[in-house]
């Protein structure tokens, strides 16, 4: 019986083989364990615990991580002293990105209510059915009605009631708080 033979150079570019194939999966190992680059991270501002809206924050409220550029919203803050004495529009979950958006002020109004409104502050019997992003209507006690859909930005609860910040166009907004220092005035949901 014959046997075919091998071709000598057959075991010797399996041979060759077999090495890279074992550098190139070593290779993959070695990048695969290495870590992060610091550059591709960004600072990211989140909450330590659950934060209530209409309480002004304090530096240790947050705490700054380090996250994917792609994964930070446009408006998120990365200092803590940005925070300081800020108060949320809405509840902020623990660990949840703080963004300017989210806290009362002048992007949060724009995001809430355009570019023609303006955030005004009123005084209510009863602030445990208003929420950030409610809408009402506010009255006076003689039945007119000063404001239609106004949109909640915040609600901070007190034992007197408490105060909403309420966002209407501006013309409406004047007239609301003109009548609110001389009179009391309601809200009433939609």
């Amino acid at each position: 019986m014959i046997t075919p033979r091998l071709p000598r150079s057959l075991p010797h570019a399996m041979t060759v083989r077999r090495a890279l194939a074992a550098v190139l999966v070593l290779a993959a190992v070695v990048v695969a364990c290495q870590p992060p680059r610091a550059e591709a991270s960004v600072p990211l501002l989140v909450a330590v615990r659950p934060l209530a809206p209409g309480v002004a924050l304090t530096a240790t409220d947050v705490r700054v991580v380090r996250a994917p550029p792609d994964l930070r919203p446009p408006s998120a803050l990365s200092e803590p002293r940005e925070v300081v004495a800020r108060i949320p529009a809405g509840a902020i979950g623990e660990g949840e990105a703080v963004t300017s958006v989210r806290l009362v002020g002048a992007e949060n109004l724009l995001a809430t209510a355009g570019s023609d409104a303006a955030a005004v502050p009123v005084r209510v019997a009863d602030t445990e059915l208003l929420y950030p992003g409610a809408h009402v209507d506010v009255v006076t006690a003689d039945h007119v009605v000063l404001a239609r859909d106004a949109m909640v930005v915040t609600v901070r609860p007190s034992d007197d009631g408490g105060l909403a910040v309420l966002a209407l166009p501006r013309a409406a907004a004047a007239e609301v708080a003109a009548t609110a220092l001389t009179a009391q005035v309601a809200v009433t949901l939609r």
